[in-house]
C-alpha cells in the first residue's frame, strides 16, 4: 500500500512541471485560460477535489456549503490580487492547504458545516489571490469566471467520487486523503 502511495506522490509532484502551463490568453481567450488554470498545477487540483471529498464524509448541508465557501472565498481572494492588496505567505498556505485538507480527509473530521466552510474558506483566499496574481494578460472577468468554473467542477467531482467511494466503506476516502496530504509534501520538498 505505501508503494501505491510513493508512486502517487510522484505522480502528483511530476504533475506540476512545466509542461503543465497555462494557456496564454491571447490564444486562447481569458475564459479558457481561466477554465484552465486550475486544471495544470496538482496543488490545486488536489485541493479543490479534497474539498468536495470532505464535504462528501460530512454529508448533508456541507455537500453544497463547503465548496461554495471556496468558491466565494477564493472569488474575494482574487479580488483582493487584482486591486493590488497583498496577502502574504500566498504559497506556502496554498501547499499547506493540500496536506491540511488531505489530513482532514484522512481523519474523516467531522465539524460543524459553518466550521468546516470557515476552513476552507481561509485556505480558499490564498488560492484565489495566486490566481489573481496569475492574472497576466488574460481579462479579470472572463478569467475570475473560468477559473471559479473549473474550481466548482473539481468541487463537484471530488464530492461525487467521495460519494461513489463512501458505499464500499469511509476506508478508500480516507486513504486518498492520505493519499493528498502525502502529495502536498512532495510538493513542498519538490
Amino acid at each position: 500500500m505505501f508503494k501505491r502511495l510513493s508512486i502517487t506522490a510522484a505522480i502528483f509532484a511530476a504533475a506540476t512541471a512545466p509542461a503543465f502551463a497555462h494557456l496564454d490568453p491571447a490564444e486562447h481567450g481569458s475564459l479558457m485560460a481561466g477554465l484552465s488554470h486550475p486544471l495544470s498545477g496538482a496543488d490545486h487540483i488536489l485541493a479543490m477535489v479534497a474539498v468536495g471529498l470532505w464535504a462528501s464524509q460530512i454529508g448533508g448541508r456541507a455537500l453544497f456549503a463547503v465548496p461554495a465557501a471556496f468558491v466565494g472565498t477564493m472569488a474575494l481572494g482574487f479580488l483582493l490580487a487584482v486591486s493590488g492588496t497583498e496577502i502574504p505567505f500566498v504559497e506556502p498556505a496554498i501547499l499547506a492547504s493540500v496536506i491540511g485538507l488531505g489530513l482532514l480527509v484522512a481523519t474523516a473530521a467531522r465539524l460543524p458545516v459553518a466550521a468546516s466552510a470557515a476552513v476552507v474558506g481561509l485556505f480558499a483566499l490564498f488560492h484565489g489571490h495566486a490566481h489573481g496574481g496569475e492574472l497576466g494578460a488574460a481579462g479579470a472577468v472572463q478569467f475570475g469566471l473560468g477559473f471559479l468554473a473549473a474550481t466548482a467542477a473539481l468541487h463537484a467531482a471530488g464530492v461525487g467520487l467521495g460519494i461513489a467511494l463512501g458505499r464500499l466503506g469511509p476506508l478508500v476516502t480516507r486513504l486518498l486523503g492520505v493519499a493528498t496530504a502525502v502529495g502536498g509534501a512532495a510538493l513542498v520538498l519538490g
